[in-house]
């Protein structure tokens, strides 16, 4: 099988990549299709998502089997000032791709985010669940998966959430890289969601990619949990003691003397799609975490 991962610098597409070529990850081995799959990285050097004519030529070139759509524009407070770049890598770009795909009879597994919903509620999201997003990263987000749907066939559509893992910056290594510089740390303590590792995110995206269980999925670890609860536990496993000072969402944009992207205050989501096909192993977001953080002590980060 052939797959070709744009993004593939950013740390799901690395990660991606890292499982392709070992055979798999902490959660198992790969589905035995992929165990000798031809992988192509790709990065925004190597084409021009936003451009349709770049991406087709790029799928034509290669041939895929499978796409995996990993690039996007992910400065969600960016957004907010500049929403033609957003635009174009995160609505244009999955067109493009699925345009693409459709032409050359590929499958198309690209990734989304909690972040289309509007965050009103206690419970978690399910994928029937209809969006309503409060941002302009949101909105175009959604608007790349409504693209996806309308010119493309053979689509997986997977939604995460507080994404982090060994391959680049991330939150995780933000506050401690943070707690390395201060005594005290002011984080949210109002925004509830899912921290999500990219081992199992990209484990599962790979377990998908040789099926045709096409949809709409959610992925994230499981467990929910607020910013604040999250760095406290980041703080506990890496034993730090910096002190940690929870903040509301308000007080929080109040102070950062920029434009603040609204941000859902419950984006948790449910797993009813990943049950009911392929499984769901993603493990619970303390264990998750608990690797990564035993990885970057092993790896000398902390």
């Amino acid at each position: 099988m052939k797959i070709l991962i744009t993004g593939a610098a950013g740390q799901l597409g690395k990660e991606l990549c890292v499982q392709l070529e070992q055979g798999g990850s902490a959660l198992g081995p790969l589905p035995e299709r992929l165990q000798s799959a031809t992988v192509i990285p790709v990065d925004i050097a190597d084409a021009d998502l936003t451009d349709r004519r770049q991406a087709a030529a790029l799928v034509r070139r290669h041939a895929p089997d499978a796409v995996i759509h990993c690039a996007a524009y992910t400065n969600v407070d960016g957004a907010e000032t500049d929403p033609d770049t957003a635009f174009a890598v995160n609505a244009l770009a999955p067109r493009n791709m699925a345009m693409a795909c459709e032409e050359a009879g590929a499958k198309l597994i690209h990734l989304s985010t909690d972040y289309v919903f509007n965050g009103t509620g206690t419970r978690p999201f399910t994928e029937g669940d209809l969006p309503a997003p409060q941002s302009v990263y949101g909105s175009t987000k959604l608007l790349g998966e409504q693209y996806v749907r309308a010119f493309c066939t053979r689509w997986f559509i997977v939604r995460t959430s507080w994404l982090y893992g060994r391959y680049g910056n991330n939150f995780v290594r933000t506050m401690l890289r943070l707690s390395a510089e201060r005594d005290e740390l002011t984080v949210v303590n109002d925004q509830h969601g899912n921290p999500t590792s990219a081992v199992d995110l990209a484990h599962h995206l790979l377990k998908l990619t040789p099926t045709k269980e096409y949809g709409l999925y959610h992925c994230t670890g499981n467990g929910t949990c607020t910013w604040y609860d999250f760095t406290c536990e980041i703080m506990q496993q890496a034993g730090r003691a910096t002190k940690i000072t929870p903040v509301s969402s308000a007080a929080y944009a109040a102070k950062a003397g920029k434009p603040v992207a609204n941000r859902p205050a419950n984006s948790a989501l449910e797993h009813t799609m990943l049950r009911a096909t392929v499984g769901d192993e993603m493990r619970p977001w303390k264990e998750a975490l608990a690797e990564f953080i035993e990885a970057e002590k092993r790896d000398g980060n902390i």
